[in-house]
C-alpha cells in the first residue's frame, strides 16, 4: 500500500466514528421531535 493510500484509509477510519455518532444523534432527535409532534394537543382544545 502506498503512503497516499495509507493516509486516505487513516483519515477515513478516524472520520467514520464522529460521523456515525452525529448521524445517530440527529436521527434520534428527528424521530423524537416527530413523536412529540404527533402526541401534542390539537389547537383549540
Amino acid at each position: 500500500m502506498s503512503t497516499l493510500e495509507s493516509i486516505i484509509w487513516h483519515v477515513l477510519g478516524y472520520a467514520a466514528m464522529p460521523v456515525i455518532i452525529l448521524t445517530g444523534f440527529l436521527m434520534v432527535a428527528v424521530v423524537s421531535l416527530w413523536i412529540l409532534s404527533i402526541g401534542k394537543d390539537k389547537p383549540g382544545r
